[in-house]
This record gives structure tokens, C-alpha cells and sequence, in this order.
């Protein structure tokens, strides 16, 4: 039998009251719920790939601040 979630051999595991089969691999057990490997982007990495407009934009967005207050703030040299 072959493990839904990481397609390799399962094994009888006998070490329990009722015998199921598990992955051995990635720990899989019969039954279980297969969780899907979706990984979402975090806001670090969503920024290190924006240019200075499209950042302003987005942190503006995030802190409900107007765009070009938030400009300005961070181009000021003080």
C-alpha cells in the first residue's frame, strides 16, 4: 500500500491494540487526514520582490496611513 501523502511503502504497525498501517518516511498513519502542502508567502518575502512604489503601497495599506505621507517619510534624510 502505497502513503497518500508522500507516496512511498507503508508497514503493518503491530505495536498498538488494532494494527494500522503507517509511513515510516514522513509518519503517516492510516485514517489520518492528509494535510496539503500549500506554503504561503510571508509579508518578508512579499516585500523583498516589490519596488519602493509597490512597498509604500502595500505598507501604507497595512498601517492606514496616507501613500504619500508614508513617502515622504521614509525618503526624508533627517
Amino acid at each position: 500500500m502505497k502513503c497518500p501523502q508522500c507516496g512511498n511503502e507503508m508497514a503493518l504497525d503491530a505495536h498498538r491494540k488494532i494494527p494500522l498501517m503507517m509511513c515510516y518516511e514522513c509518519g503517516y498513519i492510516e485514517g489520518r487526514k492528509v494535510e496539503p502542502k500549500v506554503k504561503g508567502e510571508t509579508n518578508y518575502e512579499h516585500l523583498k520582490k516589490l519596488n519602493f512604489n509597490e512597498m509604500v503601497a502595500f505598507l501604507s495599506k497595512k498601517l492606514n496611513m496616507p501613500e504619500e505621507r508614508f513617502a515622504a517619510w521614509l525618503d526624508d534624510e533627517a
